[in-house]
């Protein structure tokens, strides 16, 4: 009976052990539920594959795919999107996998009301957690049925312009009192193009975030046109955001779209990533 206690023990230990030197091999950042992925949009320059091996080489386990960016090898004029056929699809899967990089979402999605089931079932059979998208106005309904049936979330994305979701309030009313899978792509960037303070904004939709497109802007320049910068050298106040989102106890994806450097901006995303960790290690 002893033996079998005192092995007992041990197997509690082994375990335990093991379960804290996995933990140690994540970040602060992942232990908090703050996951790095990249917009394919950054290498919009590039093919759907290239990005693929882009963010392997950055070792950025998550990507979101951008609608028209063109597959590139092994799929011919192919682009991304609903018109992939069932085969192109799992090839994409595989490529990804190959590559230790999960597709998690898609967008940003605007389409016509009849396109949105065939979106979302793209969606679904991609294996993605949510899509970022700006639906029209009077798609809504929709949307937010398509969301319910597939189980897919939306992360409404705000683009610079007054016709876009580009204020909270924009998105709060038209969310207002729908389903849960509906929430935030919050575009830190964008918000600060439009004269917003991202950091307020953000408040506003507490609660509603799913994901952002996370980024640093230039000092310098016509405000819409602020060009993107390496995190934590320009005017967005990177570590009064991420501490923000620690406040709210965001869980999600600070997706990284780099709009700037397109030929090789890898150095720039680099430099950004290690300032990202350093701050989480600093907040966390």
């Amino acid at each position: 009976m002893k033996t079998i206690k005192m092995a007992l023990i041990a197997l509690v230990c082994l375990l335990a052990s093991s379960g804290c030197t996995q933990d140690n091999t994540k970040t602060k950042a992942e232990r908090q539920g703050w996951h790095l992925s990249m917009q394919s949009y950054t290498f919009h320059l590039f093919t759907v594959i290239e990005s693929l091996e882009k963010t392997r080489e950055l070792g950025i386990p998550f990507i979101e795919i951008y609608p028209g960016q063109r597959m590139g090898e092994g799929f011919g004029e192919a682009v991304f999107g609903y018109g992939l056929d069932g085969e192109q699809r799992e090839k994409l899967k595989q490529e990804a996998a190959a590559r230790d990089v999960t597709i998690i979402s898609s967008g940003v999605w605007t389409a016509q009301k009849e396109e949105w089931n065939q979106i979302f079932a793209l969606a679904k059979e991609m294996g993605l957690e949510f899509i970022s998208a700006e639906p029209a106005r009077e798609d809504w309904d929709v949307v937010e049925a398509m969301a319910k049936k597939y189980g897919i979330k939306v992360a409404v994305h705000n683009h610079p312009s007054e016709h876009s979701y580009w204020k909270p309030e924009v998105l709060l009313e038209s969310i207002s009192g729908r389903n849960t899978l509906l929430g935030a792509c919050v575009d830190v960037g964008h918000y600060k193009r439009m004269g917003l303070d991202p950091i307020a904004s953000m408040q506003q939709l507490d609660g509603k975030i799913i994901a952002l497109h996370f980024k640093d802007i230039a000092p310098q320049g016509e405000e819409q046109n602020l060009e993107d910068v390496i995190w934590g050298k320009g005017i967005l106040n990177v570590k009064v955001m991420m501490e923000e989102l620690k406040r709210q106890n965001f869980k999600g994806y600070f997706t990284i779209e780099y709009e700037a450097d397109w030929e090789n901006n890898l150095p720039q995303i680099r430099q950004s990533v290690d300032y990202f960790n350093q701050v989480a290690e600093e907040i966390l």
